[in-house]
């Protein structure tokens, strides 16, 4: 009898909670991306690793979860693109996001990081609310 190796993609998330925001640890990016792929789940990556700043996070983000061109570049417009518009848009199957190489600088210092997140782990309980997976992975800088 053989036993498949990886009997599916969604593996690595198994024993993950369905609505979390969490280090990234030993989880591969390419790992959860096809996990979402497996589960049909949207998959939103940013890599601040280049951000100096608050701003320099919200546009990267921004840009790499192409967000509408009226995004207000701030926290709260961070919350709302990640919650009402999508929620509104119809059914959603589930969210993975990794957010990694979140800076540690002077410019977006313990504070500016922990809100960051703090919108993330809002916008995972607004999910959980509707019963929609929303899973957070984050790795610092």
């Amino acid at each position: 009898m053989q036993t498949p190796l990886r009997k599916d993609l969604d593996t690595p998330l198994r024993g993950v909670r369905p609505n979390i925001v969490q280090s990234i640890r030993a989880f591969r990016v390419q790992d959860l991306q096809e996990a979402a792929s497996s589960m049909g789940h949207h998959f939103l990556y940013a890599n601040l690793a280049h951000a100096q700043s608050k701003q320099d996070v919200l546009d990267l983000i921004a840009a790499q979860f192409t967000f509408p061109a009226h995004f207000g570049k701030n926290f709260d417009a961070l919350y709302d693109c990640m919650t009402d518009p999508l929620h509104k848009s119809g059914p959603q199957p589930g969210f993975i996001v990794v957010l990694e190489q979140i800076p540690a600088t002077a410019k977006f210092d313990k504070e500016a990081r922990e809100q960051l997140l703090d919108i993330f782990r809002d916008a995972a309980d607004y999910w959980s609310d509707r019963k929609i997976p929303f899973r957070c992975f984050y790795s610092f800088l």
